[in-house]
């Protein structure tokens, strides 16, 4: 892996670690994209994320039908946008390891709902902007460009990552 990679992972990671929610996109039936919030429970990226959904929602027909699916993720870190196929399965050992009090609220009886199933999406393509400057440095950049003194705000770096 070049340092580069290793940058972008790291960049990738970081972003990872400071979510609470992602948003996947997925086709509906009629070729409409969907958006819906899901909690990231994994904290770490390596080229897939897992998140745990409940069997027969819309998202997991859509994910049956088409498997193409967009995952966003926005943290203090930056902002993250994630191309690749999901997978649906029925795999409790990780439901163990990804149990949380956030999928608790989504599923009150506890870990052993029989309707859990474990939505997973492996990666094809990453692409990230970091936010370097924090949230008053960014708006004193964008300040800047507004006013003509730069081109445009420099709040932190973009990369993309084949995965």
């Amino acid at each position: 892996m070049t340092d580069t990679q290793t940058d972008h992972r790291a960049a990738i990671s970081d972003i990872v670690h400071g979510a609470r929610t992602a948003l996947l996109t997925t086709v509906s039936e009629d070729g409409q994209l969907h958006a819906r919030p899901l909690a990231v429970q994994d904290k770490s990226f390596h080229g897939t994320l897992r998140f745990l959904v409940q069997d027969g929602s819309e998202k997991v027909e859509d994910i049956a039908r088409n498997p193409h699916v967009n995952v966003a993720i926005e943290s203090q870190g930056g902002y993250l946008s994630i191309a690749g196929t999901a997978t649906v399965t029925e795999y409790r050992a990780v439901v163990d390891e990804l149990w949380s009090p956030f999928a608790e609220a989504w599923f009150p009886d506890g870990r052993d709902d029989p309707s859990i199933r474990l939505l997973t999406v492996q990666g094809v393509s990453v692409e990230y902007w970091t936010q370097d400057a924090g949230p008053v440095g960014g708006l004193v950049q964008t300040l800047k460009a507004a006013i003509g003194h730069q081109s445009q705000p420099d709040v932190g770096s973009h990369g993309t990552l084949e995965v």
